[in-house]
């Protein structure tokens, strides 16, 4: 409150729900958890006159690979996302709110905790804030450690008390905004969304969308890791050239050769590291075009040493030890990559496993029940466009298959 906290919060509180919500539209705040899926049209979807409570919760499930921003809001700037709380909840009618964090983040958990002990002190939350008549509670919930309840459906699941597994999507099951937690009117938005809400309000929407370009607007935060100098979270406008993250960061690490980099955590499909994806403009839409997508801003770069079928190797261990199991696509597709990865590492590929990764990859995108499959799937795809080669490289020169096939043809002579 002395570095003006809160003051984006009083001002909302004197505003209409609904002129919260125009803000924000004005604004152009998009998802920041992945998806990009506009803001406003979530929190204007929720029914005004249902007899059902609202509530909203806050995905503080940080397990994507190569991402760590929120991580950082909830350590250093826990006030920052209890403040754009009581925005949220205010615009969608909501009088509990609950932030449900990674089990891993033991310590986010507890600056998160210490700030709404702290707001409910300054009576900043319960009853009557500030006088304004809102009433509203703030439950940190900790995880248990899942990568599956990032998704908001088994996220909402694991909340509850139950497996956090995916729940069936519209039309066959209503959404979120109609039937959430507790079949109640629910909104889920990510940490760093709800957090720019403030600066959203304490400058205007207008003014904030003057930042980015097109349908990406304002800044973002993003990890950049891997062979840079200055590995790090660093908030950039949307639309920002790659190549100059890149020199932010200090640059190539130790100044040798990149060789590819992710754009956006784990789950999206790699560019290599020449001139026409480094001076790509790190945005949405840029990035949905070329074959990839921004999603929760994990920047990684990666030198000539690494080998991308082992990296791909590592990544399909990590989505086939994290699908929750509920559908066959996911269950059984990640751990067939898993298998057949680790055969081609130990010499033993064969000509037709990289069809086989591919075919399987095919099944799995767009027919699992939540967007993991698809997460492990477009990795693959996204290697074997730019890197087929290194794969090849790993099949012996004649498989078992072409050897029985050569005897064959001999013993027919």
């Amino acid at each position: 409150m002395k570095h003006e906290g809160y003051q984006a919060a009083q001002k909302a509180l004197k505003m209409q729900p609904d002129a919260v919500i125009e803000e924000i539209k004005a604004s152009g705040l998009r998802g920041r958890g992945g998806a990009g899926f506009p803001t406003h049209i979530k929190w204007n979807g929720i029914p005004k006159n249902s007899d059902k409570p609202h509530y909203l919760v806050i995905n503080g499930d940080e397990g994507e690979p190569g991402t760590a921003k929120d991580r950082e809001l909830m350590n250093k700037m826990p006030h920052l996302l209890v403040e754009g709380c009581i925005i949220a909840a205010w615009a969608i009618r909501a009088n509990n709110c609950y932030i449900y964090i990674r089990g891993e983040y033991a310590e986010p958990g507890r600056a998160v905790s210490r700030a709404v002990e702290q707001a409910y002190e300054k009576g900043l939350l319960g009853a009557n804030i500030q006088g304004s008549g809102f009433n509203l509670d703030i439950c940190v919930h900790m995880g248990a450690g899942s990568y599956e309840c990032g998704e908001e459906s088994a996220l909402m699941s694991s909340l509850m008390g139950e497996r956090g597994m995916p729940r069936h999507k519209p039309p066959s099951a209503p959404l979120p905004v109609i039937s959430g937690v507790w079949d109640s009117p629910t909104i889920v938005n990510n940490v760093e969304t709800v957090a720019t809400a403030v600066p959203i309000l304490n400058m205007g929407g207008a003014e904030y969308a003057k930042f980015g370009s097109g349908r990406s607007l304002g800044t973002k935060l993003f990890t950049i890791s891997g062979h840079v100098n200055k590995p790090s979270n660093y908030e950039f406008v949307l639309g920002t050239p790659i190549r100059e993250m890149l020199e932010t960061a200090g640059g190539p690490l130790d100044g040798k050769p990149l060789k590819f980099f992710i754009p956006g955590g784990s789950s999206t499909p790699m560019f290599p590291a020449i001139d026409k994806y480094l001076d790509l403009p790190l945005d949405y839409e840029t990035m949905m075009g070329n074959g990839s997508m921004l999603g929760s801003g994990g920047l990684m770069f990666f030198n000539e040493d690494v080998s991308v079928p082992a990296l791909m190797t590592r990544l399909m261990e990590f989505y086939a030890h994290e699908s929750c199991g509920k559908c066959t696509p996911c269950r059984e597709g990640t751990n067939w990559l898993t298998k057949i990865h680790h055969r081609l590492m130990a010499g033993g590929g064969r000509s037709e496993d990289i069809d086989i990764l591919l075919d399987i990859c095919n099944n799995i995108g767009g027919r699992s029940f939540c967007a993991l499959g698809d997460a492990a799937a477009m990795p693959i795809q996204g290697a074997m466009k730019f890197f087929r080669h290194e794969y090849e490289a790993l099949i012996p020169q004649q498989s078992l298959s072409k050897r029985i096939f050569a005897q064959l043809e001999q013993v027919r002579q």
